[in-house]
C-alpha cells in the first residue's frame, strides 16, 4: 500500500497522460473486437469530436490544478474534513473511505445536479447528445461543464480533507472507469449483472443514455455503484431497449457538428 501511496504522490503529468490516452486505445480495441452495438457511423468523425472535448478537459484541469494542489494542502495541514475527523484505521480502509467519499461528491452529487438544474443542465446536455456511445464518449464534456466538475471535486477534495496521492488516485481510477462503463463492448450478461453490485458496469451505466425520461435521470454513478443504489437513483433497461441520445437532439447537425454542440447551452431550451 506504502508503494501505491509513493507513487501516487509524485506521478508525473506524463504518466497521468499515459494512462488516458492508453485507456482509450485499450478499450477502443476491446469494442471493435467485441462491440455491444455495430454503429452505421463516421467513426473517427465521431472520435474527433470527442477527443476535441476531451482535450478541452484536460486543458481546464490542467490552468486550474493549482488550486486543488493548495485546497488538498490546505485541508491535510489543518486536519480538515472528515478523513481528518475519523479515528485512526488502516491505510487500506482509509483509503477506501476517502474514494468512496470523492466519488460520491466529485461524480455522483455534481452528475445529480446538473440533471437537476436547469442552467447547468444546458452545459451536461452536450455529453448526452452521443447517439453512438463508445469509450471516446467518456469525456465528451463541454468546457464549461469541466469548470463546474472542477468546482464540485474540489469541494470533495476540501470536505474529504484528502490528501493529494488520494485526489490523484481518485483520478486515475475516474479517468479507467468512465472509459469502461462507456466502451460499446458486451460483457457476459451475469459478468456485467456481478460488476454492478460494485462499480458501475457498461450496462448499468449506458441505461443513464437511454434518450428519453426516466432513464436519462438515473445511474448517475461513475466508480462505485453503491451510490446510486443507496440513494434511489438506480435502474435497470435491458441492452437491447437502449437508444442512444436524448429526445430533444436526434438530429445529426444537433448532435454531430461541433460548432453546434459548443453553442448548446447558450441556446433556448427545448
Amino acid at each position: 500500500m506504502q508503494t501505491i501511496i509513493d507513487y501516487f504522490s509524485t506521478i508525473p503529468s506524463s504518466h497521468r497522460s499515459l494512462i488516458l490516452v492508453g485507456g482509450i486505445t485499450i478499450f477502443w480495441l476491446i469494442e471493435n473486437a467485441f462491440p455491444l452495438f455495430n454503429f452505421k457511423y463516421k467513426r473517427w468523425h465521431h472520435a474527433g469530436i470527442n477527443i476535441f472535448f476531451t482535450l478541452t478537459t484536460i486543458i481546464v484541469n490542467f490552468c486550474l490544478a493549482f488550486i486543488l494542489l493548495n485546497v488538498a494542502d490546505w485541508a491535510y495541514q489543518n486536519n480538515f474534513g472528515i478523513l481528518q475527523w475519523l479515528p485512526e484505521m488502516p491505510i487500506a480502509a482509509y483509503t477506501i473511505i476517502g474514494l468512496l467519499l470523492l466519488d460520491l461528491i466529485g461524480a455522483y452529487l455534481v452528475h445529480l445536479v446538473e440533471h437537476k438544474v436547469k442552467f447547468l443542465w444546458g452545459f451536461h446536455l452536450i455529453h448526452h447528445t452521443d447517439t453512438w456511445i463508445d469509450t471516446t464518449s467518456a469525456n465528451r464534456h463541454h468546457p464549461g461543464e469541466s469548470v463546474i466538475r472542477f468546482v464540485f471535486t474540489t469541494l470533495g477534495v476540501v470536505l474529504v480533507g484528502s490528501p493529494m496521492w488520494l485526489v490523484f488516485l481518485y483520478q486515475t481510477l475516474s479517468v479507467v472507469a468512465t472509459q469502461f462503463n462507456h466502451a460499446n463492448i458486451a460483457l457476459p450478461k451475469k459478468v456485467d449483472l456481478f460488476l454492478s453490485y460494485f462499480i458501475v458496469s457498461p450496462d448499468m451505466h449506458k441505461v443513464h443514455h437511454h434518450y428519453v425520461m426516466p432513464y436519462t435521470d438515473s445511474n448517475y454513478g461513475n466508480i462505485f455503484s453503491i451510490w446510486d443504489r443507496l440513494f434511489g437513483t438506480f435502474k435497470v433497461l435491458p441492452r437491447e431497449e437502449i437508444v442512444y441520445g436524448v429526445d430533444t437532439h436526434m438530429h445529426p447537425e444537433e448532435h454531430n457538428e461541433l460548432k453546434n454542440l459548443l453553442k448548446i447551452p447558450f441556446q433556448k431550451k427545448k
